[in-house]
């Protein structure tokens, strides 16, 4: 009964046990995406990261083989690997020195005299599924499930431009990943980068700087800042616009959106000599007709449900951590495109600090609006959170996806919700 056809309860925001069912129920059996095989090419090279709560090492066991280890010593329970990436031959506990080779077999126990031999732990526990999609790492703490091709379903296009965009298909993290935390529930990011109505108010300061600033370089001649100014006159555009949005959704609760954005937009667009060395590229890769196609997709914030948004065209990645139902922490990864000008990883990096970093002018404003929604929702005073614009109106299409009826509909918190409770009622 918290979820209804037009509205939700606050306690979903709000309330701690059912934040414990939600790690028990949707990040515990959901595929979660975790990284990019770019981030373990070789053997033995590592991350750590989490699968809600649990705190997992992602690791190429073998050429062939990506093995993702509960980060925990099977001995006294301490995390055998505190550091964010590195290559190991064994995974050794800093606290009484049980050693685990990268399958996560235990290898040796000092003192090892001292225990029952027939009662000592294997080894790490293993997360049970991991699959690859298109080079991006996913895994599922539940051993049973369906495969992640049905899960991601209608998605798997955006993952699929994300990777026809690099020639060669090549794509690697590059520069580190940035980090940021918020006093606020998980799913409050997972729905505004699907809200097309709060740009106008969010960031209204910003857009009204941008308006005033002066006029972006011409093609080839950008500065820096030139990437925010562009972005901040995109988040101020006229109501019609964000109503002429396409906003789709899936049966899992994932979403995004298209038909606004388009590479004559970026700021490297059409006429800039380095998007035309690009471009030219993958007409060398794909001939002319096949090229234009990719680079005519307009798909953009992308929601992999429970855990994932990302951008292909400007090629962010963020992934959500859910640390407390009112604390969470974001990764952001910014992707190179092997292959292409490295003057285009400097605007992807350039986008990553103006637009999502703890400095910007965009990020910022979000998460004042998370914390605000937070303290709100945490109020007893009025119990429901209405999600009714557009309802009653989506498009079902033929390929299974919902189509809000215009691109300010709330069709994706819908849709998210819609998937939550399947997750908590399973």
């Amino acid at each position: 009964m918290l979820v209804q056809p037009d509205r939700v309860h606050r306690s979903v925001y709000a309330d701690p046990a059912i934040f414990d069912l939600e790690m028990e129920r949707v990040f515990g059996r959901a595929w979660l995406v975790l990284g990019h095989e770019s981030q373990v090419k070789a053997e033995g090279e590592y991350f750590t990261t989490r699968m809600g709560r649990e705190p997992v090492i992602v690791v190429r066991e073998s050429k062939d083989k990506i093995k993702v280890l509960i980060n925990r010593c099977a001995h006294r329970g301490s995390m055998v690997c505190a550091e964010g990436r590195g290559h190991t031959e064994r995974f050794v506990c800093p606290y009484h020195g049980w050693s685990y080779d990268r399958a996560g077999s235990l290898q040796a126990v000092p003192f090892a005299s001292g225990y029952d031999k027939d009662k000592l732990p294997k080894g790490l526990k293993a997360v049970p599924r991991v699959a690859v999609y298109r080079g991006f790492i996913f895994a599922s703490l539940s051993p049973q499930g369906e495969e992640l091709e049905t899960f991601l379903g209608p998605a798997r296009a955006s993952f699929d431009d994300f990777v026809d965009r690099a020639p060669g298909g090549e794509l690697e993290v590059a520069g580190g990943v940035f980090k940021h935390a918020y006093n606020g529930n998980w799913k409050l990011m997972l729905e505004n980068h699907l809200d097309g109505a709060h740009p106008a108010w969010v960031h209204a300061s910003s857009v009204a700087v941008a308006r005033a600033a002066p006029e972006p370089g011409k093609p080839g001649e950008e500065h820096y800042y030139d990437i925010a100014v562009r972005q901040m006159r995109q988040n101020g555009a006229p109501d019609a616009v964000w109503e002429a949005i396409g906003m789709w959704t899936t049966p899992h609760g994932h979403g995004y959106m298209g038909d606004y954005h388009s590479d004559d937009r970026l700021v490297a667009g059409m006429g800039n000599p380095v998007f035309d060395e690009y471009r030219s590229s993958l007409i060398r890769e794909h001939g002319q007709e096949k090229a234009d196609r990719i680079l005519r997709v307009t798909l953009w914030n992308t929601i992999v449900y429970p855990n994932c948004s990302f951008m292909s065209q400007f090629r962010q990645l963020r992934i959500i951590h859910p640390i407390a139902v009112d604390r969470s922490v974001v990764y952001t990864y910014s992707f190179r495109m092997k292959h292409a000008p490295a003057q285009m990883f400097r605007d992807t990096v350039a986008f990553a600090n103006v637009v999502n970093g703890t400095g910007s002018w965009v990020l910022t404003d979000d998460l004042e609006v998370y914390e605000r929604l937070q303290r709100g929702l945490s109020s007893g005073a009025v119990d429901w959170v209405y999600i009714g614009r557009g309802h009653g109106r989506d498009v079902h299409e033929p390929s299974g996806v919902r189509r809000g009826a215009t691109g300010t509909s709330e069709i994706f918190m819908r849709a998210q919700f819609a998937a939550w409770l399947r997750y908590l009622s399973q």
